[in-house]
């Protein structure tokens, strides 16, 4: 195994375990309102993508005709953020985690439409299974009952959405960074007027939390953006669900979370189609 491979494992574990941070602090943060906490969270992320583009020749010049997939990725990218932080506060840390993990499946569905990619028999079967195994972790009952779990999942889609406006940004040519800025202003737009309208006062370890919360999202930010850099997506990716091991660690250390048998079947499917489809796509690669 080559070092540089060595070296993108050893971030994407790095970018798994920050982001499962990331939904800890969340959680810890207690009851405040989702809107709330994603705007503190891409608050700290908009600061540090500001000093990144300063600090560059281009500073903060984009090519307009991006626009439309910066919005894009912004819009569903928000959308995920807040049905995640919905899921987190309201499911076991683990599920919550799980569910948004099924990204890569959607965003499998939304290049076909967008990007025009083919999607391959196997792929399609992929999809299909990892959603059995979301319903595992769903247990449809009521709604009421389903409701976090389907705002999770959800969560899940707009990030597969918003990774699917973030590949096509890259065949454009728009940096890394500009789209992380952008992004993160755009979120905190739009979350603002809510915390002017109807803001929860916070207490000095509420905030403290949150901002912890912002540095490990900025940890696993620049983390996966290193690992990919190191070695190709087809090498590494399948990685990235090692976050699911530490958030349920973190959830029963920090919360007393134990998720149920039909939660652990659940996380079996999704995590073996996901091998499958990771063993896959590097064997399509290699041809």
């Amino acid at each position: 195994m080559s070092s540089n491979k060595v070296k993108g494992i050893m971030c994407i574990i790095s970018s798994a375990f920050c982001f499962a941070l990331m939904n800890m602090f969340v959680r810890m943060a207690g009851d405040l309102p989702s809107i709330q906490k994603s705007f503190f969270r891409n608050f700290i992320a908009l600061i540090i993508a500001f000093i990144v583009l300063i600090r560059t020749d281009e500073k903060f010049k984009f090519n307009k005709k991006n626009l439309p997939e910066l919005l894009l990725r912004s819009i569903f990218g928000t959308m995920g953020i807040l049905c995640n932080f919905y899921a987190i506060d309201h499911l076991v840390l683990s599920d919550a985690s799980m569910l948004n993990k099924l990204s890569p499946f959607f965003a499998v569905i939304c290049s076909y439409f967008v990007l025009k990619e083919k999607v391959k028999p196997f792929q399609a079967l992929a999809v299909i299974v990892a959603f059995i195994g979301a319903l595992f972790i769903i247990k449809p009952q009521s709604i009421s009952a389903s409701l976090p779990s389907f705002v999770g999942m959800l969560g899940g889609f707009g990030a597969g959405v918003a990774y699917t406006m973030v590949r096509k940004l890259s065949q454009k040519g728009e940096r890394g960074p500009f789209i992380v800025f952008f992004f993160s202003a755009f979120s905190c737009v739009v979350t603002l007027p809510y915390l002017i309208v109807d803001y929860s006062p916070m207490t000095i370890a509420q905030l403290v939390i949150l901002i912890c919360a912002g540095i490990a999202a900025a940890g696993g930010q620049f983390s996966i953006t290193a690992a990919y850099s190191y070695a190709p997506a087809r090498e590494i990716s399948v990685f990235d669900y090692t976050q699911i091991i530490f958030a349920a660690l973190m959830g029963f250390i920090a919360f007393g979370d134990i998720p149920d048998k039909f939660s652990i079947i659940g996380y079996v499917i999704i995590c073996s189609v996901s091998v499958a489809m990771f063993l896959y796509n590097r064997r399509e690669d290699e041809k």
